[in-house]
């Protein structure tokens, strides 16, 4: 290991003072002592101890224990807690010598720290046990999971310098469990900033265009948030209240979510920002003035009701308060508004890390109240480990249920959720051939309400497919987003097959042009879209010998050339060998002579963000980074992901992909289409669905490119089109 240079040796002083001087205020002469002897005590255990960047560790230690002080209000026992978090797991220390040179907080504390580490998302039966004993830590000292959230938000903020495989991974397991936790806590400010840097690194294009795009339009903004509140803080001057207003742009990873949810560009997210009241009032005034202040805006500016969110009245689980509104703007902008008091925001900062920094605070009682629960359920509790956590979360949350797999996995879901939610919780798969499952070992029907601490083993059968009336026994979004998807997966296989039936015929029939016959056979049998002519043609409703016999009655001569055939010929065979000569991807360089697919999922091309998968019996998997099932594969089979990368290749329309088109259903758009991908790209088509619908049309179409840039020229064109909307590679 390399020694400390002099240069590092004075950063680590500047580091203590740092320390120190964010910790004055609420430390004293004595405390001081302490950090000191902890502080030196870690500089010798860390000497030659490095991160992955290449940087002291010590670094990494002193950064947790400021965030500690610095940006959650806690004291010398989590700052020494911080500085000490590593020595158990990397043996540096014992227990027993943590409590008898820093007390029994502080080795209670490291303890719970060490087994936050120990949980292993990949087994189950592990986790239910060792969540039960961090709880019981956790009920002593919430400082455990405060501390562990400052060790994760460091460790996000350090990525940069890290390798690429060290970034995504630590960006997964944030997405799927830190910052879901930091939600829970009332920690928003610290959940934001930990989204918007795991969004860095698993999709980096969509965050640095966002955050240009913020950057660009930042004087804009500035100038209507001033516009929009200065009549607001005229009308409150006026009737004495004592206030303060921010105008707060958010977060890059909450515009990206409602840019995905919406199916919106940036320019059409209409809440880009919130402006904030916060009042100066005393508690016995709290509600009274926010409904006051709330009367004042909606005076100035119409509401809209269904946007009312009253969170005064019933705070949220985490100790949440304030009150919600979206208002109609200057310019018909729609504009949120949350008005809270100084308390209030001080909670919505710091959740749960308010107990310690602002005391006296209405926060302090919900904790009390949530550690008085936890203490319960442990002190009571004789059961299994399983049934343990059941009987915690059933106890913990009303608003929404903790469902268990028969392995012990935990499920989050909605008050209402029925088996088939459930099923589409596990995996959309085991959603579509869900019949069924045992609730607490006894049978169920897919559409049985579950309650919290329910076991639920789902039964499948691989005959089963989705069914439109499942949209109706169905409350969660994945559920509902799955079962359309399906359906309409469905009926365009059905469209195809019914198209490839007929073009088989027309083959035979020596038609040479395809889109008149078809026209003159809708014109027959009066059916007004192609893709409703193919699935009555593959569902056997319309027989193909009265097809025939409209075709040979057709006046007009079919002379234009034939529609473009599918060239299977660049097809790519999903396995290849990661050893062979021609191959385009490089795989962990400690494996040789691996199978791979490219995963479905996500459809990865060449210049993609990736990594590799291993699979129990399909080989490796590749997908791209930012795969909506990348963070739970990195979290629950993270020992099973593997470096993969691309290499210099010179295949032609090997990597198949979707794209979604929509705009004006005008003449021969479909025609325009064609030509840009065919003719002017020559890009193979492997399938074309189009519906039209009151004069617009929407269509997917799965195309074969050589590489990321192929596919950006094709979408480029395909955008210049006059009457198309908008092209997008599908995710």
């Amino acid at each position: 290991m390399e020694s400390i240079t002099q240069t590092e040796n004075s950063k680590i002083v500047n580091y203590y003072r740092c320390l120190l001087r964010a910790a004055k205020g609420v430390i004293s002469k004595d405390d001081q002592k302490q950090i000191r002897i902890a502080f030196k005590l870690v500089v010798d255990l860390n000497s030659d101890v490095r991160r992955e960047s290449g940087q002291l560790n010590i670094f990494h230690l002193v950064n947790v224990a400021r965030i500690c002080v610095d940006e959650m209000g806690l004291g010398k026992t989590s700052i020494v807690s911080a500085l000490l978090h590593e020595t158990i797991k990397r043996n540096q220390l014992t227990l027993d010598e943590i409590e008898k040179q820093f007390g029994s907080k502080v080795a209670r504390i490291v303890d719970g720290l060490t087994k936050i580490s120990e949980i292993d998302p990949k087994n189950p039966k592990l986790q239910a046990e060792n969540f039960r004993e961090l709880l019981l830590t956790i009920s002593q000292d919430p400082r455990v999971i405060l501390i562990k959230i400052a060790e994760r938000l460091e460790t996000m903020r350090s990525l940069s310098t890290m390798p690429n495989n060290v970034q995504l991974k630590n960006s997964l397991i944030t997405f799927y469990l830190y910052s879901p936790l930091a939600h829970r806590l009332g920690l928003y400010r610290i959940k934001s900033e930990m989204e918007d840097l795991a969004m860095k690194y698993t999709n980096s294009e969509d965050y640095e265009a966002i955050n240009k795009k913020l950057k660009n339009t930042n004087v804009k903004r500035n100038k209507y948030i001033k516009e929009f509140i200065t009549p607001i803080q005229d009308e409150l001057k006026l009737k004495g209240f004592d206030f303060d207003i921010k105008g707060r742009t958010k977060s890059v990873y909450s515009i990206w979510k409602k840019m995905q949810k919406q199916g919106v560009d940036f320019e059409e997210v209409y809440d880009l920002f919130a402006i904030r009241i916060i009042l100066n009032t005393p508690p016995e005034k709290e509600k009274s003035d926010c409904w006051q202040v709330y009367s004042i805006i909606t005076d100035k500016y119409t509401p809209n009701p269904e946007r009312l969110r009253d969170w005064i009245s019933a705070p949220k689980n985490n100790g949440y308060e304030s009150l919600h509104t979206t208002v109609v703007g200057p310019e018909g902008r729609f504009v949120e508004v949350q008005i809270r008091t100084n308390r209030m925001d001080l909670i919505a900062e710091d959740g749960l890390a308010a107990h310690w920094k602002y005391k006296g605070i209405k926060q302090e009682q919900n904790v009390g109240e949530w550690l008085t629960k936890v203490r319960e359920i442990i002190d009571t509790s004789n059961s299994s480990p399983e049934d343990f956590v059941d009987h915690l979360k059933a106890n913990l949350y009303t608003k929404e249920i903790f469902v268990f797999t028969p392995n012990g996995d935990l499920r989050k879901l909605p008050i209402g959720a029925t088996v088939l939610d459930f099923a589409f919780e596990i995996h959309s798969n085991v959603g579509c051939q869900c019949v069924g499952a045992k609730v607490n070992n006894k049978n169920a029907t897919i559409r049985q309400t579950l309650n919290n601490g329910d076991i639920v083993e789902v039964i499948t059968s691989k005959n089963q497919k989705p069914k439109t009336d499942w949209l109706n026994v169905v409350i969660t979004s994945k559920a509902n987003g799955k079962i359309k998807q399906s359906l309409r997966d469905e009926k365009n296989k059905e469209i195809l097959l019914g198209k490839e039936i007929l073009y088989r015929r027309f083959k035979n029939w020596k038609v040479t042009d395809n889109e008149e016959a078809i026209q003159a056979i809708q014109k027959h049998l009066k059916i007004k879209s192609q893709p409703d002519l193919f699935s009555l043609i593959a569902k056997e409703r319309v027989n193909l010998t009265e097809i025939k016999s409209i075709i040979l009655q057709t006046d007009k001569k079919i002379i234009t050339p034939t529609e473009e055939k599918l060239d299977d010929s660049n097809k790519p065979d999903d396995s290849r060998k990661s050893h062979a000569s021609d191959d385009f991807l490089e795989i962990d360089e400690k494996l040789v002579n691996i199978d791979y697919k490219l995963a479905r999922c996500c459809n990865p091309i060449f210049g993609d963000n990736i990594f590799g998968f291993v699979t129990i019996s399909e080989g490796i998997k590749i997908h791209r980074t930012n795969c909506p099932n990348a963070p739970q594969l990195n979290a629950r089979w993270g020992y099973r992901i593997v470096k993969a990368k691309w290499r210099e290749s010179k295949m032609v329309g090997s990597f198949q992909t979707t794209i979604k088109i929509n705009g004006f259903d005008e003449l021969g758009i479909v025609n325009k289409i064609s030509e840009v991908i065919s003719n002017d790209l020559k890009v193979n088509m492997r399938s074309i669905a189009i519906n039209s619908s009151k004069g617009l049309f929407e269509g997917r179409i799965q195309v074969f490119v050589s590489d990321i840039k192929n596919l950006e020229t094709l979408l480029y064109k395909l955008n210049n089109i006059k009457g198309v909307q908008k092209a997008v590679r599908l995710k």
